[in-house]
């Protein structure tokens, strides 16, 4: 499994200490060397979650976009050009797996995916 993310964001950092907690086996990704279209179009299925919530909405080029007024007018294929376009558009931290996508950290989701992938508790 993918674990895509900013090393000097304190969320994506307690995240992963929550992997290696929990004993999940991960390759370490950094955000910055970005998500290709192709990938965003296996992965947003996956996370049941809209399009929309793979932006980093806190970031500056979310701000400096506008993209909380162009979002709603935009097509999904924009969407995720836009996505592809810069990884630090993309919020994070993602964890991708065979059959899943979690975009961001909730606790409970990572508890649940060190008891299923885990060696430890």
């Amino acid at each position: 499994m993918y674990f895509i993310n900013y090393s000097k964001c304190s969320t994506c950092q307690k995240a992963k200490k929550h992997l290696e907690r929990m004993g999940v086996d991960f390759i370490d990704r950094p955000i910055k060397e970005g998500v290709a279209k192709e990938e965003l179009q296996a992965w947003i299925p996956l996370s049941n979650k809209p399009i929309q919530k793979f932006f980093n909405t806190s970031g500056q080029l979310y701000r400096n976009g506008n993209y909380k007024e162009r979002l709603p007018q935009m097509s999904d294929n924009e969407k995720m050009e836009a996505l592809a376009s810069d990884g630090m558009l993309v919020k994070r931290p993602l964890l991708v797996g065979d059959n899943f996508v979690l975009v961001g950290y909730n606790e409970k989701e990572y508890d649940e995916i060190g008891e299923k992938y885990g060696k430890k508790q």
